[in-house]
């Protein structure tokens, strides 16, 4: 199996989860604040998963794109060795293969944050309903807590060990500041931020506009809590 049909099976797998379609009004029998969260986050999540795992889908983000650690260039950059060495063509090569390691980081914390989902805990609905745009994602992270790290590591580590692995060789060698197992530990973290990011972005465009989702329960619990 390709790794492009990989991960258009994964995706698939993700977006059968169903979502809950209900004649659309406010009270609906049988159905609680806590279905609609739980539908919120459901499609939230298999927004941001089908953008992040598309061909450059980190790296072209506006929300999710990784930046390099500060040892090799990153933000805050604060040795002059990277400063000069992670300029033009090699730092977008080095970002690039940062960002593509991510992708295969979030290959493996899509089912994880679908399983999460599922069985989440939501003490205060009412709250989670008339809260922040991102109110339902911050629950979704605090249940979740670092979890993904550890479970998106040994990807992201294969990843940086293949494909353009020369540059990471020739970055890592260009400063003493990280050595592969914290560029690997760094990019996993930054990788979990970025996908909580982009949940909450989706997050915020459905609360946003619930009708557009075609989901009467959306329509009827955000269009009413706006």
């Amino acid at each position: 199996m390709t790794a492009l049909t990989h991960r258009r099976t994964l995706l698939a797998t993700l977006a059968a989860a169903p979502l809950l379609t209900l004649p659309g009004c406010a009270n609906l029998p049988g159905f609680s604040l806590t279905d609609a969260i739980r539908e919120l986050l459901t499609l939230s999540s298999q927004r941001a998963f089908a953008m992040l795992m598309e061909a450059n889908g980190f790296y072209d983000s506006q929300v999710a794109r990784i930046d390099l650690p500060p040892q090799l260039g990153g933000t805050g950059a604060s040795t002059i060795v990277a400063k000069i060495l992670m300029t033009g063509a090699f730092k977008d090569r080095l970002t690039r293969q940062v960002n593509r390691s991510a992708e295969k980081g979030a290959e493996r914390a899509a089912p994880l944050v679908a399983d999460a989902i599922r069985s989440i805990s939501i003490a205060d609905a009412a709250a989670i309903v008339h809260g922040g745009p991102t109110a339902a994602t911050d629950l979704l992270e605090r249940s979740m807590g670092r979890s993904l790290v550890g479970a998106m590591f040994p990807d992201i580590d294969q990843a940086l060990r293949l494909a353009d692995s020369d540059v990471v060789t020739q970055a890592l060698r260009a400063t003493t500041g990280i050595d592969f197992r914290g560029l690997v530990q760094d990019v996993s973290n930054r990788t979990h931020d970025a996908i909580y990011r982009a949940i909450g972005h989706e997050e915020t465009a459905i609360r946003a506009n619930p009708r557009e989702t075609g989901s009467p329960l959306l329509t009827a619990v955000f269009g009413l809590a706006r």
